[in-house]
């Protein structure tokens, strides 16, 4: 494969060349070192010879920011929100690296952009390499999940999205090493919460895990949760006592458990049971599986046939509404927007018609209109799957009020009078003070 080059500036102005997917090498001089998959030539205008944790407020944006072992920062440049973390440079192009594998996996993490190694402060002391991540927008740390009070059942959803995304990395064979409701970042998805992995600088990749390297992520997984919650219930913005807390923690192992099991354990049934086989594909496909392939064996005598799903992936309503009508959405999302695109396929009598097509014009008459309702004011408030899901929410609570079927102009004209208004802003925050918004402070 060709190797990727990225230039790599000095502070002196000097340009040289860097192969990006060296694994071994790193910069050995005093320069100023930018090494990235492609160039970012607004990364030179950062005040790299300032502490991270000194930067003046007008490079930084207003976000809530995690509990992190590292100094983080999230900065503006241009129409992008980057996030900034110092650490050493061996451990800066490790974790670089590594996310750009998860990536290319397709797997839920953040996106590397750069390492800049070489810095120094204007006295020429050294100062800490830094990776840069682009940041994941409308996402939030699990205590920026709440403003107040965490309920119970908020932390369960977390947790239930960390098993996902725990299960995801394990089947790609990735050994995460740090598993924590800190490390992960959390997107709202029709009513649950979709997880993306924030810090991989103690992963490992191979080419299959082995019950004790999935075991020990879980328990550490388990461990970890119950301590952070802990935590939550000490600052009293989680009223649980300990029992409920250390339920919570557990979740996660019953929940990756059923999800591992449903996706990896072969199945036998009577041999005249062969629906049972595409019951189990569907119950995939319910879960946000994909079967690329199925092993299917029957016994000598020809009575039992076996069933174990060799190759699954995720995403399966979620590529289904890409193909369909260009939308990228989160799994629910996805889910939710195919149930009402189904329900206007029926009460529009065109069951028979071309998919696509019908997908055409219910992107035209029914999801397009809904975006329109909202003011070019509101529109960081969420993205628009989320906010059609909302509406939908909406339009069903109105028709119980009413005692009848509310049309979704309607319901999407008193949603956005009523609801989004007071709903926080999830897009990354530009130009506002972070000390107004902040959740924690970094530990």
């Amino acid at each position: 494969m060709r190797p990727v080059r990225a230039s790599a500036i000095s502070s002196a102005g000097q340009r040289t060349e860097r192969v990006d997917d060296d694994p071994v090498s790193t910069p050995t001089t005093t320069s100023l070192q930018i090494t990235a998959a492609r160039p970012y030539p607004e990364l030179i205008d950062l005040p790299w010879e300032v502490p991270l944790e000194e930067w003046p407020e007008h490079h930084l944006a207003a976000l809530p920011r995690g509990i992190s072992r590292h100094i983080v920062r999230f900065v503006r440049l241009g129409s992008r929100v980057l996030a900034v973390k110092e650490t050493n440079a061996p451990i800066a192009f490790r974790e670089y690296r590594m996310l750009r594998t998860l990536n290319k996996l397709d797997v839920p993490s953040v996106q590397p952009v750069a390492v800049i190694t070489g810095r120094v402060d204007v006295h020429g002391e050294p100062l800490n390499a830094v990776l840069v991540t682009r940041h994941l927008q409308y996402s939030l740390p699990y205590r920026a999940l709440y403003s107040q009070t965490l309920r119970p059942d908020t932390a369960r959803r977390a947790v239930d999205a960390l098993a996902v995304l725990l299960v995801k990395l394990h089947l790609t064979g990735f050994y995460w090493g740090d598993v924590s409701l800190s490390n992960t970042l959390f997107r709202r998805d029709a009513g649950a919460f979709a997880a993306y992995l924030v810090d991989a600088e103690t992963g490992e990749l191979h080419d299959e895990l082995t019950p004790g390297q999935r075991n020990y992520d879980l328990d550490l997984a388990r461990t970890n949760i119950a301590g952070e919650l802990m935590d939550v219930v000490a600052s009293e913005a989680l009223e649980a006592d300990f029992d409920e807390v250390i339920a919570i923690a557990d979740r996660i192992v019953s929940r990756y458990g059923a999800l591992w099991g449903e996706l990896t354990e072969a199945e036998s049934f009577e041999k005249g049971d062969r629906w049972r086989v595409d019951a189990r594909i569907r119950r995939l496909n319910d879960l946000g599986f994909d079967v690329g392939e199925l092993n299917i064996t029957t016994d000598i005598d020809g009575t039992t046939v076996r069933i174990e799903p060799k190759v699954v992936d995720a995403g399966h309503h979620s590529r289904r509404l890409l193909r369909l009508t260009g939308q990228d959405a989160e799994e629910n999302q996805a889910r939710r927007l195919l149930n009402d695109l189904d329900a206007y396929r029926a009460a529009t009598g065109r069951q028979s018609d071309d998919e696509e097509m019908v997908a055409h014009d219910w992107v035209a008459a029914v999801f397009e209109p809904v975006q329109r309702h909202v003011p070019r004011e509101l529109r960081g408030k969420m993205e628009a799957a989320e906010l059609f899901h909302e509406v939908l929410e909406h339009r069903w609570y109105l028709s119980e009020q009413a005692g009848r079927d509310v049309g979704i102009e309607e319901a999407a004209t008193s949603y956005v009078a009523r609801v989004l208004p007071g709903k926080p802003d999830e897009r990354a925050v530009l130009g506002v003070d972070t000390s107004a918004i902040r959740v924690i402070a970094d530990r």
